[in-house]
């Protein structure tokens, strides 16, 4: 089948009519800001990898200037680094789905993370060691060792930190954050899971003490306190406010629990100056179309005020699996298994015995057997590759927001954290068909927030 074959309009639908405004984009579904592009004018390789992306199921001929222009700009890093879908699209980045822009990278930025714990990941470390310091507030000489010690408590902090500012390493630059350059810092606030309202104030009087020797910009909390609070009595919401007026500005996720009867937004989500991150659930894809609300907790808060501000992916977020654990050797098994030829499939399996009961059993299976079984497993484990997996929940879409924020100093050092909480709302999109009350004032635009910064110097 030639490309002409395969990506055609219906045939009441011209260029002409989709240039006049009749249609929008058939592949991210926006109103053309300039010219529609036949399909046949461009590469033919580009041509088939839009295609192959497109989450339009209808065949069409052209797509806007912006589509093409985008992958023009993965398109060597998509063929070459992106994990391939069963439908032959592809697991796509972060920076990809929002359109950040690529000329920023938060570099001369240092984000401050807390969080239950930590892992010195590849994508922070090389081919420049960026994490500036860590401390363990659990251990008055600051535990380093800690760092290097892989814990229950370590997947999270590595992976939010990593969703910022990691530089993709294990993919070859691919499943990078929108912040791949910034400088971190990092602060384990307690021993387990669970972190209360002390652990977190803690740690920002941590931050406040040491903003200056790290050059601190943003801080990043990706948990929430224990209950509902006026602003005006909790002491973490006015150290959140303390942050602000000393030039650090707070991203905070807003919480989960969007789907329950009781959705409260707690500090310090809930501080007035925070920047209070809903979720955005864009199923892997560009097209706007597709966006739905993640199940993210929304206000208004105890004191009348709109939260979250912003919106991010919340959902289907490439993120680091914790290297020497049984989640990594379990990647790397299926991996290898998608991978390989029929004929070697069983002796795989015994020759990695222990890591996958379920594979173990299925060894007297025939291979089209195994073949499914791997199949459903890659997707309930939410295996990318073997080095990254999908997570979910607004702790992901806080660091977005975090390594946006990183690009917006990077362009305009000038800014304070009132002028980054206007520019990140006044440039947001809110979807239609969905509360106010759950989206505030919708979600994130990268590259229209940065041109906005830049245009305030």
């Amino acid at each position: 089948m030639t490309l002409h074959e395969s990506v055609s309009f219906p045939r009441e639908s011209t260029i002409a009519d989709i240039a006049a405004g009749e249609k929008v984009c058939p592949v991210c579904s926006r109103e053309a800001q300039d010219e529609y592009v036949p399909l046949l004018s461009v590469d033919e390789d580009l041509a088939k990898l839009i295609c192959a992306n497109a989450p339009n199921t209808a065949e069409f001929q052209a797509v806007c200037a912006r589509c093409i222009r985008l992958f023009e700009r993965a398109k060597d890093h998509i063929v070459a680094d992106a994990a391939m879908q069963k439908d032959g699209s592809h697991v796509l980045s972060t920076p990809l789905r929002l359109d950040a822009d690529e000329r920023f990278t938060g570099k001369g930025v240092t984000i401050a993370f807390l969080d239950s714990g930590f892992y010195p990941h590849v994508d922070l470390t090389t081919p420049r060691n960026r994490i500036l310091a860590y401390r363990s507030l659990i251990d008055k000489d600051g535990d380093l060792s800690s760092l290097f010690q892989p814990d229950v408590a370590s997947w999270h902090g590595m992976m939010t930190s990593v969703v910022a500012a990691g530089n993709g390493s294990l993919s070859n630059g691919f499943y990078r954050g929108i912040a791949p350059e910034a400088d971190v810092v990092l602060i384990k606030l307690a021993r387990t899971g669970r972190i209360t309202d002390e652990n977190i104030l803690e740690g920002l009087e941590w931050v406040i003490e040491n903003r200056e020797k790290f050059n601190i910009r943003v801080v990043n909390i990706s948990a929430g306190g224990d209950e509902e609070l006026s602003y005006l009595h909790d002491p973490l919401s006015q150290a959140v406010e303390r942050c602000s007026q000393l030039g650090i500005t707070v991203v905070c996720a807003v919480g989960n629990s969007g789907h329950l009867p009781d959705h409260p937004v707690v500090p310090p989500a809930s501080a007035p100056s925070s920047i209070a991150v809903g979720g955005l659930d864009d199923n892997n894809s560009i097209n706007r179309a597709k966006r739905g609300m993640y199940r993210s907790s929304y206000g208004p808060t105890i004191d009348g005020l709109q939260k979250p501000e912003v919106i991010a992916s919340s959902i289907w977020v490439p993120a680091p699996i914790l290297p020497n654990t049984p989640t990594a050797q379990q990647a790397d098994l299926l991996e290898t298994l998608d991978k390989a030829a029929d004929d070697k499939l069983h002796q795989i399996i015994r020759e990695n015995n222990g890591i996958d009961p379920e594979l173990d059993a299925a060894l007297d299976r025939p291979v089209h057997s195994i073949r499914q079984i791997i199949v459903l497993k890659i997707r309930r484990e939410n295996v990318i590759t073997r080095h990254y997996k999908y997570v979910d929940g607004t702790s992901f879409s806080a660091p977005i927001v975090s390594s946006i924020v990183a690009q917006m100093i990077e362009a305009n050092p000038s800014l304070q954290p009132n002028q980054i909480k206007r520019i990140l709302i006044t440039t947001a999109e809110r979807l239609p068909h969905y509360e106010v009350d759950r989206q505030g004032w919708g979600v994130v635009d990268p590259r229209r927030a940065v041109a906005m910064a830049i245009s305030m110097r």
